[in-house]
């Protein structure tokens, strides 16, 4: 272990978040690796913002093992970072010694790579499987045990909102009585044609029917897969609600029409462009990066409509043609430890999936969002969220409906063409 730091009481603040608790020790690595000459770099492959370099998690790992340096690459867009691994997987040159891996992808590695990834239970892993929340544990367990890779965050989901938009268009913005008002989505769409009728500006209620799918599809236990692992998502009646509820919101004129993740979708959250947005607890740290300082008190987080959900979450795995694989595992079970978790949510905003640092965090309110809960907004929803089944190509399939979606807000193609669309691309999906 590294010196421990549990059984202290602390607050301090991160990145404007508040914690106050126990500050829980770092446990499952820590000792300084053997190398010969004493100097390694370690390589480390991800996508999006884990958020691991923005809380001076290299750095401070840096200065507890003398020798090692850690060089991060990371590709914004998931997708294409799936695609570039899986190439780089086949011809096995050109891997990181730490590969990152979302959860809509585990089941890839669990039940088609698992000769492609290290079982980390050489290494100790299996010590650590108390450690972490039950489903997360298990979703990255091969058939026959195998390790394949160590929880980072998970994605509890809530609903984010615009305050000064709220009042300007003469909306409760009390996060209670709106969790009241939309306890179901139904009840969310309505108060966003409320919202449409005393608009300001040219805002829209929420940012693009695609959010609203995914976190729709997130409360969901089987969405695109049954448990037998068969695939079940055109004949889904949890998936057709999300379908349906997402057209009725663009047939409705709710959406701005933004493509997530595109630079028109980045610079409207400091634009005002909408005044909700579904949102798993990792999107905080992105609105905030996104809206900047002027968003600050503007903000602020409710109950989710529909019940609890998880959307995202991901793993840190170590490929089998890694060049330092002991020292790679020794990284990722130190980042994954619940004190890291900790930092990476205070900074981030990405919840953990260590139950120590769940348990940590439970008192943490966020300024930026208007001193909302966080801690346990985010907490009550990553203990209620249904245990869902992942399948091989879950992130394909969803990738594909919400490109039909998009083909229905923004072209005005019918809603049954574009399922046939949708039903067309997985089947090239899936080959």
């Amino acid at each position: 272990m590294t010196t421990a730091r549990a059984a202290r009481r602390a607050i301090f603040r991160l990145g404007g978040v508040v914690l106050a608790g126990t500050l829980l020790a770092a446990c499952g690595s820590g000792s300084s690796s053997e190398r010969a000459g004493g100097k390694v770099t370690i390589t480390v492959d991800l996508f999006g913002s884990f958020g691991y370099k923005e809380a001076g998690l290299y750095a401070e790992y840096e200065k507890l093992h003398p020798g090692v340096t850690i060089k991060q690459t990371a590709t914004q867009d998931e997708a294409d970072y799936w695609k570039s691994l899986q190439t780089r997987l086949a011809g096995g040159g050109g891997l990181a010694d730490v590969q990152g891996i979302e959860v809509g992808r585990i089941a890839s590695v669990t039940q088609q790579q698992t000769d492609r990834f290290e079982d980390l239970r050489k290494y100790g892993a299996d010590k650590l499987k108390g450690a972490f929340a039950e489903a997360k544990w298990a979703a990255a367990t091969g058939r026959n045990g195998e390790v394949l890779g160590l929880g980072t965050d998970v994605g509890p989901e809530a609903m984010c909102y615009r305050t000064d938009l709220f009042k300007q268009a003469g909306l409760p913005t009390d996060r209670t009585e709106l969790a009241k008002r939309w306890a179901t989505w139904d009840g969310y769409l309505e108060l966003g044609k409320q919202y449409k009728a005393k608009a300001p500006g040219k805002s829209a209620w929420l940012d693009s029917v695609g959010s609203l799918y995914s976190i729709m599809i997130g409360q969901e236990e089987e969405r695109y897969y049954d448990a037998s692992g068969e695939l079940i998502w055109e004949t889904n009646p949890a998936l057709k609600k999300a379908w349906d509820a997402s057209v009725k919101a663009s047939h409705a004129g709710l959406s701005a029409e933004l493509d997530q993740w595109s630079p028109q979708w980045n610079q409207a959250f400091a634009a005002g462009s909408f005044a909700t947005i579904p949102c798993p607890a990792w999107m905080l740290g992105y609105i905030k990066g996104q809206a900047g300082e002027s968003g600050k008190g503007r903000w602020d987080i409710a109950k989710l409509p529909g019940g609890m959900g998880n959307w995202g979450g991901s793993y840190l795995s170590v490929p089998k043609a890694a060049k330092h694989k002991k020292e790679a595992y020794e990284l990722i079970a130190w980042l994954t430890a619940p004190e890291q978790q900790v930092k990476v949510f205070a900074k981030q905003g990405n919840f953990p999936s260590a139950k120590g640092a769940i348990a940590e965090i439970a008192r943490t309110t966020d300024p930026y969002f208007s001193s909302a809960p966080i801690g346990q907004i985010f907490g009550h929803a990553a203990e209620s969220a249904p245990v869902q089944v992942l399948g091989v190509h879950d992130q394909n399939i969803a990738q594909q409906i919400t490109n039909a979606l998009s083909e229905v807000e923004r072209k005005g193609l019918a809603p049954e063409k574009a399922w046939e669309n949708a039903k067309k691309g997985v089947a090239n999906t899936l080959g």
